[in-house]
């Protein structure tokens, strides 16, 4: 319901997701698609819009994608199964920044220049998926917000993401509700909003990013758009 609402509301894709993707009980691959293909199946008949699997298990993607989703919204940073399942399939694919599997807490990494060390991590990446038969074209890099960075990191991203459109691939920002948003507006990352709070936060910092050039945005509600 959720999803067709927003299509609806004039959002041109749908990101569909069934774990959550910073923290939470471990979830089985099977379980995962049994939640979330049916979402898929019926949103590919019903939206008229195109689907994005949002997973980083590649069995759950090659379900997702035989379900009707066009494209694979990766989170775990572009391991080899992942574009080997988004190469065969010729999937569009969001490759996003991330220093180690997701879902598993670690400090954060100390960077010399946040934006100088996500630029050879695309570059490494995009040169490992074209070689593995991924369409280069297909591609769009997500900075990743939030994982593996703090929020002067992000905020930094933000101020200099118009730099990472010089890799010559779209950027996808999911920037929606970030708790870096939090943390700003609070003025303190321990004292962060909550969620449902940083909608204003979030419309200023797409208002700034599409500004610089970014092309595609995820976002939970038509009010950031």
């Amino acid at each position: 319901t959720d999803g067709l609402a927003l299509a609806q509301a004039g959002f041109g894709m749908l990101d569909v997701g069934a774990v959550p993707a910073r923290s939470g009980p471990a979830v089985r691959a099977r379980e995962e698609a049994a939640r979330l293909v049916p979402a898929i199946e019926r949103l590919a008949v019903l939206a008229n819009v195109p689907i994005s699997a949002d997973t980083f298990e590649p069995m759950v993607a090659e379900l997702a994608l035989a379900a009707g989703a066009h494209a694979i919204n990766d989170i775990g940073g572009g391991a080899d199964e992942m574009l080997e399942v988004a190469a065969a399939s010729g999937a569009g694919y969001v490759l996003m920044h991330i220093e180690g599997p997701p879902r598993v807490d670690r400090p954060i990494p100390r960077y010399d220049d946040v934006v100088d060390r996500l630029k050879a991590f695309f570059s490494e990446r995009i040169g490992r998926a074209v070689a593995l038969g991924v369409n280069e074209e297909a591609i769009a890099i997500d900075p990743g917000l939030d994982f593996d960075k703090s929020a002067e990191h992000d905020l930094e991203i933000l101020r200099r993401v118009g730099e990472l459109r010089e890799l010559g691939r779209p950027v996808y920002l999911s920037l929606s509700r970030k708790d870096f948003l939090g943390a700003v507006l609070a003025g303190s990352w321990e004292r962060r909003l909550g969620a449902n709070e940083r909608g204003p936060a979030t419309a200023a910092a797409a208002a700034v990013a599409a500004d610089a050039g970014v092309e595609i945005f995820r976002l939970h509600d038509a009010a950031s758009l």
